[in-house]
Formats: C-alpha cells, structure tokens, sequence
C-alpha cells in the first residue's frame, strides 16, 4: 500500500468469517449511491473497456483501472449496486442488521433490475460480479486529506453457495467500505424510478443518474455545459460524437420524469438543461413523500 492510500481501521479489516451474513429482503424501492451517481466510475460501453478513467475536478480524484481478463465494471453491472444499496437502506430504515456481507439467489438480484431470471441472464449476472470484482478504484472523494486515496474494488469477492449435496443456494459477495459507509453511514442515496432498469443505452443510463443526482425534484431543473458533461461522463467517445448521441437523447426523451432541452447562451456555448416534468395545472411538480434516506 502505498503512502497516499488510506489505512483501513480496525472496524473494518473484517474478514467473511467475521462479517454477519445479510440476507437479501423483499420487493422495496431502488436506491442508487450519489457518488456513484455523480461521477465517472463505469464504462458506458458494452464492448470490453481497458483504457482507464482518470477523472479530476478540483481536489477531487478518481482513476478506475480494469484488467484484460474481464475488462472494468459496466453501467448495466453497477446494477447489483444498485440492488445493494437499496437493501442496506430498506433493512436500515425497517431497524434490520446490516452487513458489507450479502446473500442472495440470482433470481432475486435479476428480476429486482428487471432483467429475465434465465440461464444465459444468470451467466452475464456472474459475468458481471467478475468485473465489478476485478476492477479498482482509487479516489480522495469522501477522504479528510486532499492527496489521500481510498482503494478498493466495487466488490471485495463474491462465491456460489450450495448446500452439502452440491444444490445451488445462491451468491454471497461482499460489499467495499467505501461503498457501504456511503449509502449507510452517510445516507448518500436517492431513490430512483424502476424505469432506469429499462434504458438500454450506457449514455442514456448515465445521463439519467447525472439528472437525477442534480435535477432531483427542483422545479427550475440544472444544467450543463457539453464540455463538462463530457468529462463527467468518463466517455472515450470524442466530444463531437458525444454532442451527437446527446442530442438524439434529447430528440427522444427517454429519461422517467425528466424533460431535456438545448439552450444555447449569450457567449454561443450550448448547455444540455433538465427539470421534472410538470403534471399538474401550476406547473409544478406534485410532491412525494419523500422516501426514508433521500438526500438532495
């Protein structure tokens, strides 16, 4: 470990054997980490990506790095973090136990984003755990000290399980610090619309988690300049191109309870602008009661 890596406390050089095995809960509402929401930690492609993220913004850093073997962890695989922050969080606000330890069987993992429960949905879901597994992360967000770094992998390890007479039980993986002190400890997270789980584009699915993250349920909305949303976005794809697919994205407005929109200010630059959509006759969003461990 290097010098600006960050020494982990005693409170969490658990090993599985000392972690408390959590069990995977009922249907509940899907949360989704902000940090992970706001940043460039996922490959928007779904063709292998080797090429690193290196993300700066400030003090803030972020570098993702895969290996050849598996390629680094996808937007579509950060569902199962999806899936486990709104386990933590459900289990939290009901007064369960929690753990960094989960179980699971893959159907409740796949059908909870709305993916089919088969064979072939339940190799990709393994395939997936394997890069979220196997690529790193080193960033000084959520860090006291600027030049400091947190290292870690979107899952620690993760197994099968089976009972004594070798039948599939289900999956057990276990969960980063970074990640779980975030959604738990910090309360980092936002529901999110079930719909997500049907966008089938990386770019769509990215800018959706960016809309949210800053739009949230503001009436006037947010924006971006294309520059910065690049950047942001961890893309290899050139900014003109970028332009390009974000400008169908906006032709066909396929964001849950969001509209998007194109201005162009006084200076020439254009700026991608985003607000919920307005359903009643004021103009305004109706208000939701807001669900237990939302922020905005």
């Amino acid at each position: 470990m290097s010098a600006t890596d960050q020494e982990p406390s005693s409170r969490h050089r658990a090993t599985a054997e000392q972690l408390e095995l959590f069990r995977a809960l009922g249907d509940l509402a899907p949360r989704d980490a902000q940090d992970l929401m706001a940043y460039p930690f996922f490959s928007l492609a779904k063709s292998k990506r080797l090429a690193p993220i290196d993300f700066r913004a400030g003090s803030m850093a972020i570098r993702v790095e895969a290996v050849p073997e598996h390629g680094m962890a996808t937007i579509w695989d950060a569902d199962v973090l999806i899936w486990a922050a709104s386990q933590i969080v459900h289990a939290r606000d009901a007064g369960l136990r929690t753990s960094r330890l989960m179980a699971a069987t893959p159907y409740e993992i796949l059908t909870f984003v709305g993916r089919g429960a088969g064979a072939r949905d339940y190799q990709r879901l393994k395939a997936g755990l394997d890069r979220l597994q196997s690529t790193t992360v080193a960033t000084s967000i959520r860090q006291l000290a600027e030049r400091r770094r947190h290292r870690f992998s979107w899952i620690n390890e993760w197994k099968e399980t089976a009972d004594p007479n070798g039948r599939a039980l289900g999956i057990e993986l276990i969960l980063p610090d970074w990640f779980y002190a975030g959604v738990l400890e910090d309360a980092l997270v936002l529901t999110i619309d079930r719909t997500y789980f049907s966008l089938t584009g990386g770019l769509e699915r990215w800018l959706y988690r960016i809309v949210r993250k800053h739009g949230g349920r503001q009436d006037h909305g947010w924006s971006f300049d294309f520059g910065h949303l690049h950047a942001k976005s961890g893309s290899l794809s050139p900014l003109k191109h970028f332009v390009y697919d974000i400008r169908d994205i906006v032709r066909r407005q396929p964001l849950p309870g969001y509209g998007l929109t194109i201005e162009r200010a006084s200076s020439g630059a254009e700026r991608l602008s985003f607000k919920p959509h307005s359903t009643d006759e004021t103009g305004k969003v109706p208000r939701r009661a807001t669900c237990a461990g939302d922020k905005l």
